[in-house]
């Protein structure tokens, strides 16, 4: 039946009960017990033992507080330590009942209290309840006595008043069901006497009332019934078959009638107990003793100790054990050689101490793994259980963890550990823990046991992909074919499995008007990049935009990389000639008339010439071809101004029609040329136009300041050209450190410094395109050149006309026009 009335029935019954004083009493008592009941979280329950089969114990989920519906989901179940299933729970309406039958006295033996510890756990989340079922005695067994006829002798001569030990009887149940009451049948010679000694042992004897006559009457028989306390009562009866003896008449005495030792549990065999010693006033053979075990002593006692006939030296000789037996009650007889010979009794106790001889034992239960690396602290991985055989500090346990891992041992219930989350998890640090738990007892020396449990870490997407830098450079040529590999991104993701799973994916955008998946696109898995089309250095110099690398994680996570791709100019545009006033290329012959009076060096006309590539695919040089026939020309032009002057004075005999032509090519690999006609109509100096080519004072003062600024140009151009250098190296080094991915139309490495004739030519470009890192109106034209004289200076002077202007005038633009 259940125990745990409310509060409310037991008041109501109290008042039914009408006694007012005694009713206070209870009340005071059942809220003192309702306060405990409450403080102590354990639920108890009592049933008595031999209950059928479906017996009601309690409801046991409806004092846990949980709710009927969830108790399947939650995988409600319940568990006792080496009881079998003797209880169970009806799931469907929390009600704990008896499931087989229930034997006190085969559960705890002569033990006084007797309980059924269950543990209750429940998940989702995970919780352990604890639920004691004592367990009742009924008056089952009767009194049973050692032997059912039983023979003694005793000698005519003893005397009244003496008395003779017998064995009682033995009751399994515990309480009032054991409490024996003993009978003897009416007889005149001999009385019951039931004494209680300090050990609160019942010691069962036969005093003799009156003198025994051997002629008279030689044999008693008498009957000694045993009455438990239990309602209805039971009994055990013995019968007595009394032989009486004649002639010895000095029994043997003990001379203690109860003898007290101590033992440890670990005393070997032959070790000593105790000596008894009995004495006997006749003489000669009747005065010899021979001590014995008395014949009611049980197998168990007879092979863990032995007794010494001659001189009642009792000794170990099996192994004594604890947690067996506590205490052995040993009845000795010393009986003499007289016949007929005669005996005494005496008791001897053996009080076994306990020595620190059981391990601890763990048990590790209920695990929760894996544990997710971003569980809150306090998450119940596992639940252990400790015990220990050994009594009193030999067998107190604690538990201990092996040091260095972030979980902690918190105690729920006597002997039950819970195994928590102390400190933060992170996978990619420690993927998994090897816990080691420890229980230790508090003997000396104590002894120890320990149970592994591995702890796996699972994983949450918890790192984004990383790229090894924020920011790649690439280098590739233009006119690259469609679909080209130009380069390969790589992203490491420190989380596994799909959370590890990265693909890659542009960051769309605009360039100018097209988007930017018409240029390039990014394989999803590999990270490689393509160009998707052919590009062109005149119209995208640098094409710059973003990777997403994104985990395949819920929910994801991702990061960029920028990638600037350069694309590098090829020699693939010829000069183009711009005619004289012309804002464009274009073609034809350059018509001009030359007074016959021009001194030697005078500038008669100029050829321009644009080339749409860059740098040094860009630099134009001017040569004149030969006159038919090897004749020396009159003229000759500027190796990078296109400037056509005189070599001499005009001779009246020179032809005054003078066709030259002009050949401009590029210094690219290979080169590419055009040829240009220019026309002179020598006349005389009234028919010569006014303009002249021979510059005024105020375009020498311009001229002037030109070579000023171009001496601040050359300066500012070689300092950033050196910048430039530095960089390189700085950047090969680099490259050298960590290995190059480049794609499959990859340059290699630019040649960005080269030498001619005249100097290092470090950069020279036209910047008519769009530099797409971003949107918006294409930066302004740009154009460097810078050069280091390494002619003589007399080939410098000779030339120095043609030096001013290559940064003004011929800078491989048309810009000037």
């Amino acid at each position: 039946m259940q125990e745990r009335l409310s509060i409310w029935e037991r008041v109501a019954m109290v008042f039914s009960w009408g006694e007012v004083l005694g009713a206070r009493r209870q009340l005071l008592s059942l809220l003192l017990l309702a306060l405990w009941e409450t403080g102590s979280g354990q639920v108890h329950y009592s049933v008595p033992e031999e209950a059928k089969h479906g017996t009601f114990v309690g409801r046991i989920a409806q004092d846990l507080g949980l709710e009927l519906v969830e108790l399947v989901p939650r995988l409600f179940r319940v568990a006792s330590k080496g009881r079998g299933d003797l209880l169970e729970v009806n799931l469907q309406n929390g009600i704990l009942f008896v499931n087989s039958r229930i034997d006190r006295e085969e559960l705890c033996g002569r033990s006084a209290e007797c309980s059924i510890h269950l543990e209750v756990v429940v998940e989702r989340p995970l919780q352990v309840f604890h639920v004691e079922v004592e367990v009742k005695d009924i008056n089952d067994n009767p009194p049973v006595f050692p032997m059912a006829v039983k023979k003694l002798f005793i000698y005519e001569s003893r005397p009244p008043g003496s008395r003779i030990p017998l064995e009682g009887a033995s009751d399994a149940d515990v309480g009032v069901n054991s409490q024996l009451t003993y009978i003897l049948n009416s007889n005149e010679y001999f009385t019951l006497d039931v004494k209680r000694n300090d050990e609160e042992i019942k010691s069962l004897g036969l005093v003799l009332k009156k003198l025994l006559n051997r002629e008279d009457t030689p044999e008693h028989r008498l009957l000694i019934m045993a009455v438990d306390g239990g309602k209805p009562e039971l009994t055990g009866t013995t019968q007595l078959t009394i032989t009486i003896l004649d002639v010895n008449d000095n029994a043997p005495e003990f001379e203690k009638s109860v003898y007290k030792v101590r033992l440890f549990e670990n005393a070997s065999n032959g070790t000593l107990a105790v000596i008894v010693n009995a004495s006997d006033l006749d003489e000669g053979v009747n005065k010899d003793i021979v001590y014995s075990f008395s014949t009611d002593t049980s197998a168990d006692i007879l092979s863990k100790f032995h007794l010494d006939p001659v001189n009642g030296y009792i000794s170990v000789k099996g192994n004594l054990d604890f947690e067996e037996t506590k205490l052995y009650e040993i009845q000795v007889e010393a009986t003499d050689k007289g016949m007929p010979p005669m005996a005494d009794h005496c008791t001897v106790l053996v009080e076994i101490l306990d020595t620190n001889d059981n391990v601890p034992e763990l048990v590790i239960k209920s695990l929760s793994l894996p544990v997710l690396e971003d569980a809150p602290l306090g998450t119940i991985i596992a639940l252990i259980s400790v015990s220990d055989r050994d009594s009193g500090p030999n067998g107190q346990v604690s538990c201990t963890l092996s040091p260095h891992v972030p979980f902690k041992l918190v105690s729920t219930f006597k002997h039950y550990y819970s195994l928590v989350l102390d400190s933060a998890l992170d996978r990619e640090s420690v993927a998994d823990y090897a816990v080691v738990v420890t229980a230790r007892d508090g003997g000396s020396p104590s002894l120890s046991a320990t149970a592994s449990v591995s702890v796996e870490v699972a994983d949450v997407n918890d790192n984004a992909p990383t790229f090894a830098q924020p920011e790649y450079t690439v280098f590739v040529k233009e006119n690259n074919p469609p679909g080209c590999h130009i380069f390969t991104v790589s992203a490491r993701d420190l989380d596994a499995q799909e959370n590890a799973l990265v693909s890659y994916s542009l960051v769309e955008r605009r360039v100018g008007e097209r988007a930017l998946s018409s240029y390039v696109s990014v394989h999803a898995e590999s990270g490689k990049v393509f160009a998707l089309q052919p590009l062109d250095h005149e119209e995208l110099e640098l094409l710059q935009f973003q990777v997403s690398a994104r985990d395949a994680g819920v929910p994801p996570l991702g990061s960029n990389v920028t990638l600037q791709v350069f694309v590098l100019d090829e020699n693939d545009n010829a000069p183009a000639l711009l005619p004289p006033g012309a804002g464009r290329a274009g073609g034809g012959a350059v018509s001009q008339l030359v007074s016959r009076s021009v001194v030697a060096g005078h500038v008669v006309a100029k050829v321009r010439a644009v080339d749409a590539d860059s740098g040094y695919n860009a630099w134009l040089s001017y040569e004149l071809q030969p006159a038919a026939g090897g004749a020396r020309s009159l003229f000759r032009v500027g190796l990078y101004t296109g400037e056509i002057s005189t070599t001499r004075t005009l001779d009246e005999v020179d032809a005054p029609r003078q066709r030259l032509l002009v050949l401009v090519k590029d210094h690219g690999e290979p080169a590419l040329a055009a040829t240009a006609t220019v026309l002179l109509s020598l006349v005389e100096s009234s028919q010569a136009p006014k303009t002249s080519f021979q510059p005024s004072a105020g375009a020498v003062s311009t001229g002037t300041e030109l070579v000023e600024v171009n001496v601040y140009l050359i300066i500012a151009i070689c300092a950033v050209s050196s910048l430039l250098v530095l960089t390189l190296l700085l950047y090969t080094a680099l490259k050298c450190a960590v290995p190059w991915t480049e794609g499959a139309c990859a340059p290699g490495k630019p040649v960005l410094v080269c030498s001619s004739a005249v100097g290092s030519w470090s950069y020279s470009q036209q910047r008519r395109q769009r530099v797409c890192s971003g949107e918006g109106p294409p930066p302004p034209k740009t154009d460097l050149m810078a050069f280091s004289p390494s002619l003589p200076a007399g080939s410098f002077s000779g030339e120095r006309e043609e030096q001013l202007d290559v940064d003004a005038d011929v800078s491989a633009k048309v810009s000037n026009f």
